[in-house]
């Protein structure tokens, strides 16, 4: 079946159900909070609330280098079967927990192995889609994050019609079951060169591991990508984790109903964001060679009048106009990331890129949630919302006037 034409798209659909189930369970306590409350007396505080969301992003942070500087030199497949398995069993676990110490340490645990996901699976897509369609199935694939997304913001009302421990078991039994279907079907896809790399002494690893990551790091086109990547983690992961609670507070209304009506806003327009994005972005990068950036760009810049509606409005619609907007943004941002990263670095290089890319994205937002739980208490929510935008409109401006890619897919060095 790997050598079959269909079978790069079948990795897309197979690592689509993984990205999915990623998010989901990473996802859905942000809406479960008030459920888990009675178990759980420290959740009455938002700022230990964020505090606990903030654990998982810090380590999810800090181990994406190291899971891309892993998946540069091992069997991808193997790396993504196990971090499926181990934070399907976390999941799993959660609904065991009996104190807000032991959420705590989970959470973390689950940081470490979701951390081990995305820089894998995206270096894989985009070794088995090397053509025209390369932002297209990374789109498909992130599809499945923005579905997860909104099935996550549905967590309240599962845990409110049977409990919050069952809503943990099943999803996390799920995803364990699931990590038999991969070893079973799951193809690694290396080129002649890489092949060689994963092949070396411990030593031998261990260096060219660390070269690599120089080799990123001194590249200037590199530092800009990673503020990039970074700069949207702000208001990204602002709305992700307490958008939610934004809505309640704003239309006061039950969590049971401003989760889903955040994530799914969120999610589906984010949704259609990555497929438009992606066809736009695969044929503006054939006409000129900073299309997938402008593409990116113009994402961007749709999110910025959207974190002012979402932040400055009092009303359902046009918080929900907010809402689509940011989603369908943020969408089309995202969806070019990987692909702007194949321009400027070497195959053997861009699970470690995407890694690092990781680092400072997510500690973005583990910054910005524990800082938002501490303005939801003191009520300025909304406010911090709007400022930012203004990080945004930087990334932007950088972005224009410091990228100049010179190939579509760098596989060797000019």
């Amino acid at each position: 079946m790997k050598n079959k034409n269909f079978y790069p798209w079948v990795v897309v659909g197979l690592l689509w159900f993984v990205a999915f189930l990623n998010y989901v369970d990473r996802q859905m306590i942000a809406t479960m909070k008030q459920s888990m409350m009675p178990d759980f007396a420290e959740l009455n505080s938002a700022e230990n609330f964020g505090i606990l969301m903030a654990i998982f992003l810090w380590i999810y942070a800090f181990m994406s280098p190291v899971s891309g500087i892993i998946a540069d030199r091992v069997n991808r497949k193997w790396l993504i079967i196990s971090s499926l398995f181990i934070f399907s069993a976390v999941t799993l676990l959660m609904g065991y927990a009996k104190t807000f110490d032991q959420l705590y340490v989970l959470r973390a645990i689950m940081g470490v192995s979701e951390a081990f996901y995305m820089p894998t699976a995206m270096a894989m897509i985009v070794d088995y889609h090397q053509g025209k369609n390369r932002s297209l199935a990374v789109g498909i694939h992130m599809t499945g994050i923005y579905l997860g997304q909104a099935m996550g913001g549905f967590g309240a009302m599962i845990s409110n019609n049977f409990s919050w421990q069952t809503t943990f078991h099943v999803f996390g039994l799920i995803g364990t079951l699931y990590s038999v279907v991969l070893m079973i079907f799951l193809k690694e896809k290396r080129n002649d060169e890489d092949e060689q790399l994963v092949r070396g002494t411990f030593v031998q690893e261990f260096a060219e591991s660390f070269k690599g990551m120089k080799t990123l790091l001194g590249s200037i086109s590199f530092w800009v990508i990673l503020f990039y990547f970074a700069s949207p983690s702000f208001p990204g992961w602002a709305t992700k984790n307490w958008l939610p609670t934004l809505i309640s507070s704003s239309l006061n209304i039950k969590m049971e109903y401003a989760g889903p009506l955040s994530t799914i806003t969120l999610s589906l327009s984010s949704l259609v964001g990555v497929l438009v994005g992606g066809l736009i972005s695969d044929r503006w990068v054939h006409r000129n060679l900073k299309g997938r950036i402008y593409t990116g760009v113009i994402g961007l810049a749709l999110t910025i009048p959207s974190l002012l509606l979402l932040a400055l409005s009092g009303s359902i619609v046009p918080i929900v106009i907010g809402a689509i907007g940011f989603g369908f943004g943020f969408g089309v941002f995202d969806v070019s990331n990987m692909p702007i990263l194949c321009q400027f670095a070497l195959p053997r290089h861009r699970a470690t890129g995407y890694g690092l890319m990781n680092l400072v994205g997510i500690s973005s937002g583990a910054f910005i949630t524990t800082f938002l739980g501490k303005s939801a208490d003191s009520g300025n929510l909304g406010r911090d919302f709007a400022i930012l935008g203004i990080v945004v409109l930087a990334a932007i401006i950088l972005q224009l006037t410091m990228l100049h890619p010179k190939q579509i897919n760098k596989t060797v060095e000019i």
